[in-house]
């Protein structure tokens, strides 16, 4: 194999490497929003309760 083959081999493998990382990293992404989503709800709801009238 060249030197050249060597190095087209080694960044081939490095971008299918970061390729997947960023796949991981987006999926985390949209995990931790959809997280953020859910306890926005659960806050909105809390608030909600705590500012209601108490029962008569």
């Amino acid at each position: 194999m060249t030197h050249t083959a060597v190095n087209r081999t080694d960044i081939a493998a490095a971008v299918v490497s970061l390729a997947a990382e960023a796949t991981e990293l987006e999926t985390r992404v949209n995990e931790l929003r959809q997280e953020l989503a859910n306890l926005k709800e659960r806050m909105k709801a809390v608030s909600t309760a705590l500012y209601q009238d108490p029962p008569a």
